[in-house]
């Protein structure tokens, strides 16, 4: 198989991820940690993530879609977050929690062509706009204590919003080395929390507090016979929520590709994450203890790459995952819809015709 027109010349399979969805921040529509809502979205990093760029300019522009649910460990967590459960009040929990978000970002990217520590640098930014819902229903039962004494209570919920507007900003840095077939990158981002938030919402599209996000990952890649492997593996360190006085522990996020180039311009493949929270949460807001979130995913792909023109090339890809293994996080499924345009790979130049003498 010839190589590829430009598969490896493309940042990734889609970017969340983020965001850096995000590098990458997620909208609160239950994913982890604090009420079950965390920076990274699993997934971000996908095919050809670690593969080195063309220099100049990328424009990557993404729809992500996520449906999940939860029962009365999250659910019960959103209560009190958004102040619907009391300090004094004792209670045990009987709830589901569901949520949807449909969600599009643009991540502008530049690659520079002069090395930096022997690789290659990029930097950007992720923005985002869309709209998340969440309903929460259940019963609570417990006791209520006042003054007066300790009293039975017991309430009926059922709360339902939801909300439009942009997330939070996402910058981005990645270096990158190539040495044949293998690929080496790392890679720095994080939350900057100017997005719409309100902690008495159980609907967000920020997350409340500064996040950063570090790793490194390897892409395997031989365009003779169109296999790809990559892995990413990063590390998320969370600030404080002024808001609620909550801080998340330290999460740990795996992404993962691994496809098959059929022809120059068609892929086809499987994309998986693991999600684990390592740290405990903490803060004076904490009344969930630990709450140490994680979450597998898995699923296909389909990548396209698009002659656009002689200087530059688009490069679609599709994947979606479908989620199990969770704990203190809802789950479910998310799709992603991930549009490249990037520089085309520029082909070598014929050498100069030598003149003929006689």
């Amino acid at each position: 198989m010839k190589e590829p027109t430009i598969p490896r010349r493309v940042l990734m399979g889609a970017f969340a991820s983020a965001f850096l969805s995000a590098v990458i921040a997620v909208p609160t529509v239950a994913l982890a940690d604090e009420g079950g809502v965390s920076f990274w979205i699993p997934g971000f990093f996908g095919s050809l993530a670690a593969a080195p760029l063309q220099p100049g300019w990328l424009l990557q522009t993404n729809y992500y879609h996520t449906s999940v649910s939860a029962g009365a460990d999250v659910a019960r967590a959103r209560e009190i977050t958004i102040g619907r459960i009391p300090v004094n009040l004792n209670v045990n929990l009987s709830a589901n929690l569901d949520a949807r978000a449909d969600l599009g970002w643009a991540m502008p990217l530049y690659t520079f062509a002069t090395p930096v520590f022997g690789g290659q640098a990029t930097v950007g930014a992720l923005g985002m706009y869309g709209r998340v819902s969440t309903s929460l229903a259940g019963t609570l039962a417990g006791t209520l204590t006042t003054p007066l004494g300790t009293f039975p209570f017991a309430r009926s919920d059922r709360i339902s919003d939801a909300v439009w507007g942009f997330g939070d900003l996402i910058p981005i840095a990645t270096l990158r080395w190539n040495a044949g077939v293998h690929n080496y990158m790392t890679y720095i981002t994080g939350d900057v929390p100017v997005g719409a938030y309100d902690s008495a919402r159980l609907s967000n599209l920020g997350i409340g507090h500064g996040a950063i996000d570090a790793g490194g990952g390897y892409t395997y890649f031989n365009p003779q016979t169109g296999h790809e492997l990559s892995g990413v593996l990063g590390f998320t360190y969370n600030w404080l929520n002024q808001s609620t006085q909550y801080q998340n522990g330290v999460d740990m996020h795996l992404d993962w590709s691994a496809s098959q180039f059929l022809t120059k311009q068609f892929q086809v493949g499987l994309v998986g994450y693991v999600y684990k929270e390592i740290g405990c949460d903490s803060g004076s807001g904490d009344r969930v203890g630990c709450f140490q979130s994680q979450v597998v995913g898995v699923g296909p792909q389909l990548g396209f790459v698009i002659p656009l023109s002689t200087t530059t090339q688009g490069y679609l890809n599709i994947k979606g995952y479908k989620e199990f293994a969770a704990l203190d996080r809802p789950d479910g499924w998310n799709t992603w819809v991930t549009f490249t345009i990037s520089p085309a790979e520029k082909a070598p130049s014929a050498p100069p015709r030598r003149m003929i003498t006689k």
